[in-house]
């Protein structure tokens, strides 16, 4: 599937107007989206009761420096694919606690729409296509698999 109609997305951002803006980019989009939260317990409660395919996770928030922590709990608990949203790029730990990648502060609605199309890809075939403008792929996704002898 090459569109993002359907896709169940979570935000997480304390900026009430960014998190409005994303709403409608992603709606217009064709995506779901599931829920809006501003806070780390706000996260972990969307996520619970709506399971979201991609969450799109500021890395600071109202309770400190926080999306990390959601990230990699949303990955690891709740297979859910994650997107960092920062205007502090420097802040996201080395291994981008299992996020596909970051978009910079400010961004555009293209931007989100590509972002969104590659987690959707992502998502569904397990494989890593072209990255969208303005957009950091995570080190994990770029850097190839050791080589495995044959036994």
């Amino acid at each position: 599937m090459t569109g993002v109609e359907g896709l169940r997305v979570m935000i997480v951002e304390d900026q009430a107007l960014l998190a409005m803006e994303l709403e409608l980019i992603l709606l217009d989009a064709g995506c779901e989206v599931v829920g809006v939260a501003v806070d780390t317990r706000g996260a972990f409660a969307v996520a619970e009761r709506e399971k979201p395919d991609l969450a799109l996770v500021d890395v600071n928030l109202m309770d400190g420096m926080t999306g990390p922590q959601i990230a990699h709990r949303l990955v690891a608990e709740h297979g859910a694919a994650v997107i960092f949203l920062t205007a502090n790029p420097e802040q996201i730990p080395d291994g981008f606690s299992g996020a596909l990648g970051a978009v910079c502060k400010p961004f555009d609605e293209q931007t989100i729409r590509g972002v969104v199309t590659f987690a959707r890809q992502f998502i569904s075939t397990r494989t890593v296509g072209a990255a969208p403008r303005r957009f950091r792929l995570a080190p994990w996704l770029t850097t190839p698999p050791p080589d495995v002898a044959p036994h």
